[in-house]
């Protein structure tokens, strides 16, 4: 029954999103006036995405943790990058800002919404939960810093945006960081980040994919990201159009980039969370925030000195105080590797006032 699930959605929804973006691509939706393309397009790329985390959960189950969370935050980081790039091209220097408004969303998305969810439901279902601190700990500092010289600095140096001797250094200072956690999380110090065995892990995990399975699904999940850029590049006119008419802040573009890449990522670390693995959940929040800052940033650097594409990564001081407040209450409330409901309301109260301040600045 399983493989017949399976071989049936996870196969014909990457079919039919690349049906789409086929058919998109010999109609001009650029104006907006075809409607009902544009709607299919949005609900083929919203499936494209979850069927790319689908196909890269199977493949990281098949190969375990903490591989497994490493490959769930690669596709979410070139999903991204591929949202941010598309749409940065095709709208010229309107996007300079969106790279950085993609990022801080994302960043708060995760500490807030994510960490906030799986600590409540988690609490409701468990009480209390541990995870190990030596682990979040170390992907917490690297992420404060990564989001410090990445979008905090930028808006106090002397130089412009767009000097090249200051982005080249954020893209390597980001780059080195990430590569150095995965260092660590998957070889010096693997135990930090391993889940604490439950007497019932055998009742709630399925067995792992044959081989042929995940190797079916990560050529599956190269489609889908294929399928995810096109129809992104098609969407991009749309979306701002859509944004424009509500009389949203720019910034929203963002927001909602960065929602739609995370919500199977975030179901998939609150259901790890509700089966009392908080461990996974914590990987996959902090190792997600962490590619999304890590991979991001050199990928948007080397795009935009390559294409000449102007960038602005200098957060405002209002999301400068929001993020400095976000980390500190992530530092206090996972600092000890014990959790309860309290923990995740009040990261979720920080998660509403971000949104807030988001559509009403």
């Amino acid at each position: 029954m399983k493989k017949t699930k399976f071989l049936h959605w996870s196969l014909l929804v990457p079919a039919l999103a690349l049906g789409v973006l086929i058919t998109a691509l010999t109609i001009d939706i650029a104006s907006g006036i075809d409607l009902w393309l544009v709607l299919l397009c949005s609900t083929s790329l919203a499936g494209a995405v979850f069927v790319s985390v689908h196909h890269a959960e199977v493949v990281a189950h098949r190969v375990g943790e903490p591989f497994g969370t490493l490959i769930l935050a690669l596709a979410i980081t070139a999903i991204e990058a591929a949202l941010i790039l598309s749409m940065m091209m095709a709208g010229g220097p309107d996007m300079a800002t969106l790279p950085r408004d993609a990022l801080y969303s994302a960043v708060m998305i995760i500490c807030t919404g994510v960490v906030g969810l799986c600590l409540l439901f988690g609490g409701l279902a468990h009480n209390e939960q541990t995870f190990r601190v030596e682990g979040a700990g170390a992907g917490l500092a690297a992420l404060i810093v990564m989001a410090t010289v990445a979008l905090v600095l930028p808006a106090f140096t002397t130089g412009s945006d767009h000097n090249i001797k200051q982005l080249v250094f954020v893209a390597m200072a980001s780059a080195a960081l990430w590569a150095i956690f995965i260092f660590v999380q998957t070889i010096s110090h693997r135990d930090y980040f391993l889940p604490v065995k439950n007497a019932s892990d055998c009742n709630i995990h399925a067995p792992p994919p044959t081989a042929t399975q995940a190797w079916m699904s990560f050529g599956l999940l190269l489609i889908s990201l294929v399928t995810v850029v096109g129809l992104a590049k098609m969407l991009s006119p749309s979306i701002e159009q859509a944004v424009a008419a509500a009389n949203a802040p720019k910034a929203v573009i963002g927001v909602v980039i960065a929602a739609l890449v995370l919500l199977p990522e975030t179901w998939a670390a609150i259901r790890a969370a509700r089966i009392n693995r908080l461990q996974t959940s914590m990987n996959l929040a902090i190792g997600s925030a962490l590619a999304c800052v890590g991979l991001t940033i050199p990928v948007v650097v080397i795009a935009a000195i390559a294409f000449d594409l102007p960038l602005t990564l200098g957060l405002q001081p209002k999301e400068m105080v929001l993020l400095a407040v976000t980390f500190l209450v992530s530092a206090v409330t996972l600092g000890t590797g014990r959790t309860y409901l309290m923990q995740g309301a009040v990261h979720l109260v920080l998660f509403a006032a971000f949104l807030f301040l988001a559509f009403v600045p």
